[in-house]
């Protein structure tokens, strides 16, 4: 199925965290289906902000470096 997702919870998940991780996603779909614009910009906390999947296909980086001390993540 296009655009799909798997998501496989490990057993020590508890129902009812299941279920808040469920009320979640539903939450998500609503606010995608009503157009809510901050969900266009997301991920917004994460280390990177968006991921250039052309350039990491035709440029991949394959071995690891110290970042930099002065670089500030998701700029």
């Amino acid at each position: 199925v296009h655009g799909a997702m798997l998501i496989e919870p490990t057993e020590s998940e508890s129902k009812a965290e299941l279920d808040r991780f469920c009320d979640s996603l539903e939450s998500i779909a609503r606010r995608a289906a009503q157009g809510d614009e901050t969900l266009k910009g997301a991920p917004y906390l994460a280390p990177m902000r968006r991921l250039d999947e052309t350039q990491a296909a035709r440029k991949p980086v394959l071995k690891w470096t110290q970042p930099d001390a002065n670089s500030v993540a998701a700029e």
